[in-house]
């Protein structure tokens, strides 16, 4: 599967981080926010002196720790050990927690160096543990195949296979069935941790192209149950023409795996031939699949009853 990785490199407006995150925006700085780094840094080594291995790509976090210490200077003290904070480089982003008042110091060199600032209610850790997890989907390695992703049962399928050969129209059977449709053509998957999460890009979420009729949206024609913004990837199913001279293997099917940004997931080769009905047989790989992720396998208890005695 070709793929096209995107670096993960994200620029966001300040009022979408802020309302994410549900933080006070005091001081908007630079106007958005260049996100690389999904590490968050507390700053207290730096504050008192020591800037080796200083990464001015995190986001900065003041918690009450660093707030105390500054707070134990002179003024004067005060501002020289926080302008040598923002000399080191371009941060982010300044964020305090608990709702610590902000330093006139810390203002004054912030706005110096066209840093936003903003503020939280929440413990430090807490503060911390949402950015993490905000800056791991936001930054996690990105790729775009072609394909349909649905989810059948709660299971997420990726349907691949050559254009034209009709992965459109077996989806929409799909959702005539209860199923749902996350993305129609290009599919954009991250990599959060070691799972595969699917979406579709944003400008042409929901919409469906079907030879013959055009374009379709399909949550506004079936209503908000037939779509979802997004999910895991547990299955590839690549459809092919039927080929006559190919033998397939009936016991276990035409089982592969697929590896997309280092992730193996599991493949079946479906092939097509007039009669099948598509949307029953991915049905039944959803409904298999979770049944061989809870350790019940047909194949093998077949191969168990007839071979192994």
């Amino acid at each position: 599967m070709n793929e096209n990785v995107i670096l993960p490199q994200e620029t966001v407006m300040l009022d979408k981080f802020a309302s994410d995150l549900n933080l006070e925006m005091l001081y908007a700085g630079r106007g958005i926010l260049t996100l690389s780094s999904i590490s968050v840094d507390r700053p207290g080594l730096r504050l008192a002196g020591f800037f080796s291995y200083f990464d001015t790509k995190r986001i900065i976090v003041i918690g009450l720790t660093e707030h105390e210490y500054l707070r134990s200077f002179s003024p004067a003290t005060r501002k020289e050990k926080i302008k040598k904070l923002f000399d080191c480089g371009e941060i982010p982003c300044i964020v305090f927690s608990r709702d610590l008042p902000v330093f006139p110091e810390f203002m004054e060199c912030a706005r110096k160096a066209a840093t936003p600032v903003f503020r939280s209610g929440k413990m430090t850790t807490s503060v911390i543990t949402d950015l993490f997890v905000y800056l791991s989907r936001l930054l996690a390695p990105t790729t775009t195949v072609h394909g349909v992703l649905m989810d059948v049962f709660g299971v997420g399928i990726l349907l691949t296979g050559s254009s034209g050969v009709g992965k459109s129209e077996t989806a929409m059977e799909l959702i005539k069935r209860g199923h749902r449709l996350v993305a129609d053509d290009s599919v954009l998957i991250k990599k959060i941790e070691n799972e595969l999460v699917g979406t579709a890009p944003e400008k042409i979420r929901y919409f469906m192209e079907l030879r013959g009729i055009g374009i379709i949206n399909v949550k506004n024609m079936y209503g908000s149950g037939s779509v979802m913004s997004e999910t895991e990837i547990e299955l590839v199913m690549e459809m092919r023409p039927w080929e006559r001279e190919r033998e397939y293997d009936r016991l276990i099917g035409e089982q592969n795996s697929e590896e997309i940004l280092g992730v193996k997931i599991p493949k079946l080769m479906i092939p097509i031939s007039p009669g099948r009905n598509l949307a029953i047989l991915i049905e039944v790989a959803a409904r298999n699949h979770r049944l061989k992720s809870m350790g019940y396998d047909a194949a093998q208890e077949l191969i168990q009853r007839t071979i192994g005695r």
